[in-house]
């Protein structure tokens, strides 16, 4: 899967945040939920629009996003 196929920015929409196609749904806002221990089922029942899909491709985005970041160490990053 291309996670490009299931998300974009626009100026436009959002701020220019990442979102999933056809939706104003953040990427951030959706794997905020996931790790808050949200099931898809809840996901895509409060956020309609949402596939799973999109979830998978959520991941991959923030894959690709850390794959070229540099790092503080763990204990010395903030908590969101």
């Amino acid at each position: 899967m291309d996670w490009r196929d299931h998300i974009h920015s626009d100026p436009g929409i959002m701020g220019g945040k990442p979102v999933f196609r056809g939706t104003r749904y953040t990427v951030e806002r959706v794997l905020k939920l996931v790790g808050a221990g949200w099931s898809y089922d809840q996901i895509a029942e409060e956020y309609p629009g949402v596939l799973s899909e999109h979830l998978r491709a959520a991941a991959l985005f923030a894959a690709d996003l850390m794959h070229d970041e540099s790092y503080v160490a763990i204990g010395r990053a903030r908590a969101a």
